[in-house]
């Protein structure tokens, strides 16, 4: 085990160098020898938040540990370019949801750019462009006429039509990394320009082609987290439901109004600030969220239901330490965290506002 880098996680009420290495050593304890991270030790991995766990090692120096679960992504990889939704404690042939969703299989690409960006390893690069090229395709396969995407394929294969915000601005963020990756490589993808171009012109200019799902808070900050919204129109989305969701002191409401603050979501909302570039709030919100942390294990609880004072559930999960060390990675001004959530030199595809 290398010695984890933990000057850019130093961050002032959030995280000294011996926590982050804590947490860092946190996440490696629930690592599978085949590179496979699952929430916890006996739950299930599902491929977004292995993917969320992986980018954390990156940015904490750990890339050994982290090439191991994208050469987990790449062995597992069905032959339609997806994976199954859960398996259980990374058990590939222990598949515990067959269903095929859109944004846990465009991640890949986020975490590879991510990877590529860390180690400048173009031989990584090489091997991994069949596995980013496969899911893109099978992503784009489910992208409706208006520019969103079908959110799933159920167990039988049957596509599903209905777009979720939260997943389509997430797959937003995939296929802008994506096309860095085929850049890189010197293979452009205009289609896939096309397609992205597409979805945020969806993302920004016709919420009724998406659920409505506008009682959860990643429905509220993701179209700014994946890159959708910018400038203006992403600090006045970010100003419009402020007080619904966050609670002073405490984190962010996954559901409004329900009493529960979560740690992921508000570790999320963070590096969306960061964007933004409001650090300032962006730092409040991850030194609210410390309560969560379990000294012990360096991990932090999913979530707390403040009216009960009550820490629910009782898990201890690597996606919620990944989310919060790439948010400190963030405003540490780790590079390759602050290229891929910056967003300033990925494609931004071809939007034409003009557009039905």
């Amino acid at each position: 085990m290398t010695t984890p880098r933990t000057e850019h996680l130093v961050l002032t009420g959030v995280l000294t160098a011996g926590q982050a290495a804590a947490t860092v050593a946190g996440i490696l304890a629930v690592q599978r020898e085949d590179g496979a991270v699952p929430w916890f030790r006996g739950h299930h991995l599902d491929p977004w938040d292995h993917t969320e766990a992986a980018m954390a090692l990156d940015a904490a120096g750990e890339h050994e540990a982290a090439e191991r679960a994208y050469d987990w992504l790449a062995r597992h990889q069905n032959e339609d370019g997806s994976w199954f939704a859960a398996y259980q404690d990374g058990d590939f042939d222990a598949v515990t949801d067959r269903g095929r969703e859109t944004n846990f299989v465009a991640y890949v690409a986020v975490g590879v750019w991510h990877h590529y960006l860390s180690t400048g390893d173009d031989t990584f690069l090489d091997r991994m462009w069949p596995t980013v090229h496969a899911a893109v395709e099978y992503v784009l396969r489910l992208q409706q006429p208006g520019g969103q995407i079908g959110w799933r394929r159920e167990d039988d294969g049957t596509p599903t039509a209905d777009a979720l915000l939260t997943g389509s601005s997430s797959i937003h963020q995939a296929l802008r990394c994506a096309l860095a990756v085929a850049e890189q490589r010197e293979e452009p993808q205009p289609d896939w320009e096309l397609a992205a171009g597409a979805l945020r012109h969806a993302i920004r200019r016709h919420p009724e082609r998406f659920l409505d799902k506008g009682r959860y808070s990643m429905d509220w900050y993701y179209p700014v987290l994946g890159g959708a919204l910018t400038g203006a129109e992403a600090k006045s989305r970010i100003e419009s439901d402020w007080e619904r969701f966050v609670v002073p002191g405490l984190g962010v409401r996954c559901v409004a109004p329900n009493p529960w603050v979560t740690g992921g979501e508000s570790a999320e909302l963070a590096l969306a600030l960061w964007a933004m570039g409001e650090s300032d709030r962006a730092l409040e919100i991850l030194q609210a969220i410390q309560h969560l942390r379990d000294a012990e294990s360096g991990l932090y609880w999913t979530g707390f239901v403040f009216e009960d004072e009550a820490i629910w559930p009782r898990e201890l999960t690597t996606w919620t330490a990944g989310s919060l060390l790439l948010a400190v990675a963030a405003l540490g001004g780790h590079e390759a965290t602050c290229a891929v959530f910056g967003g300033e030199q990925l494609p931004s595809g071809l939007e034409a506002d003009c557009c039905a």
